[in-house]
């Protein structure tokens, strides 16, 4: 017996002694929460065995158990078990700071979603920015996470690479830069007054963390997990190798000009910081691509003020932009709360994110939930894809409009719109792209496109 208990005690001995030789690290002691401190809501947090339980209570706010340590460059490996009642999640790179919303956790969280919208593994900017990255274009992801079983995760945080893998399945493939270091923190997401979630339960284990050497125990991306680029007005490598371009170069009109003329705007138009500006009242006019496109993916961030309106035009055909200016088919920018064209038009098409008077803007990676918009005041993506005659919108990644401009349904949506008195709308070849002053001020940066 006492040989037996020494021949166990030599095994987790070399057991700990190979994890310290390889550089991995347990970040729960599997005693107590010391190296941990809870903050925000007063979600139960109680050790069972090798597990850390987290349990929801009602009516208080996201609750997190932190690390008191920050860590910035590592791999983090741990698994994970969720009532699927419970939304939960990893943070990472996270912080909480007294002049930000009282001490509000924020940053970077590896989502843990059971829910049939399936993001598990998608990354959220938790207490501050939305959805980073989604899985509405991973489907493969989106199976990775399993129900009613352990889920183990992956994180790389490795510079301003962010990846995550679920089961061995990567989710998530993000390029940011906006914390380049914090805490990692479990999360018991707040269920308000819902009974039926009261004692919902999320439990991890096998918490490790490896800050050395990581370059050799990356993992190859899948070149199938689509990487999004969120630091603005720059290339990666990957985008370079794909054919993406800037559009704006984020200090001068190299490549624009207005749209009713082939010089810039002489007023109207600011560009400070890395940000291009369309002024409210100063109507310096439109201005456009010089050169024209047909077959295209092309990303613009933007971020409108109250009550704004603007708009992303493509196809401006370029045989009629002296009699008609910008006409052509319109991403709508709009403040759909307090700008009056919300109401206007045919049962909502000329609300943000639509296809401007003939196509209304709904979620249809997530059919059911609302649209993604961030908000007034807050950065927002548009993406327009150009595929031959079928054309889709998405903002903040998901798609909100798809059409074929070729088919009689797009024609016939045509004839019942305010176009149809031009003939042949919205079919020339190729055309210039269009950012529309349309009297208010609205900001816009990271304009890059590549063609198909």
């Amino acid at each position: 017996m006492k040989k037996t208990a020494l021949a166990i005690l030599l095994l987790v001995a070399v057991s700990f002694s190979a994890m310290a030789q390889d550089g991995w690290q347990n970040l729960f002691n599997g005693k107590d929460f010391t190296g941990w401190k809870q903050l925000n809501g007063k979600a139960k947090y109680r050790i069972e065995g090798d597990q850390i339980v987290g349990e929801s209570v009602l009516n208080t706010p996201n609750s997190f158990m932190c690390t008191e340590k920050d860590y910035s460059d590592f791999i983090l490996e741990v698994e994970v078990y969720d009532d699927p009642r419970l939304n939960s999640g990893i943070q990472f790179r996270s912080q909480s700071l007294p002049d930000y919303k009282d001490g509000r956790v924020h940053g970077y969280q590896a989502e843990i979603d059971p829910a049939p919208r399936a993001y598990s593994g998608g990354i959220y900017g938790e207490g501050k920015r939305g959805w980073l990255y989604t899985l509405s274009e991973n489907p493969k992801g989106r199976k990775a996470f399993v129900n009613g079983t352990w889920n183990k995760y992956r994180i790389e945080a490795i510079g301003h690479n962010l990846r995550i893998w679920v089961n061995g399945i990567m989710t998530s493939n993000l390029v940011d830069d906006e914390t380049p270091s914090g805490f990692i923190a479990l999360q018991v997401h707040g269920i308000g007054n819902n009974k039926d979630r009261e004692g919902s339960e999320v439990r991890w284990r096998n918490i490790r963390i490896k800050t050395t050497d990581l370059e050799n125990e990356r993992w190859p991306a899948d070149p199938q997990v689509r990487e999004i680029n969120r630091i603005p007005n720059t290339l990666t490598e990957n985008e370079i190798r794909k054919g993406w371009r800037l559009l704006w170069d984020g200090e001068t009109s190299e490549g624009w000009r207005g749209d009713r003329s082939v010089e810039f705007p002489t007023k109207g138009w600011e560009m400070k910081d890395g940000v291009l500006t369309v002024l409210a009242d100063e109507r310096g006019g439109s201005i456009m691509t010089k050169e024209v496109f047909s077959e295209f993916e092309m990303i613009v961030d933007f971020n409108i003020t109250e009550g704004a309106n603007s708009g992303i035009k493509y196809f401006i055909d370029p045989e009629k932009v002296k009699t008609s200016g910008g006409l052509g088919l319109e991403f709508q920018i709009l403040d759909d709360e307090k700008h009056p064209d919300a109401k206007k038009g045919v049962a909502g098409n000329r609300t943000v994110g639509s296809l401007y008077d003939l196509i209304r803007a709904d979620n249809l990676s997530i059919p059911g939930r609302k649209k993604e918009f961030r908000g007034v005041g807050n950065w927002n993506r548009a993406r327009i894809v150009v595929k031959g005659d079928h054309v889709e919108h998405w903002l903040n990644d998901a798609k909100v409009v798809e059409f074929d401009r070729g088919s009689q349904i797009f024609k016939a949506l045509v004839n019942y719109s305010k176009y149809s008195k031009h003939e042949n709308f919205g079919q020339c070849a190729a055309g210039h792209i269009l950012l529309q002053d349309h009297g208010d001020t609205v900001h816009f940066r990271n304009i890059k496109i590549r063609e198909l």
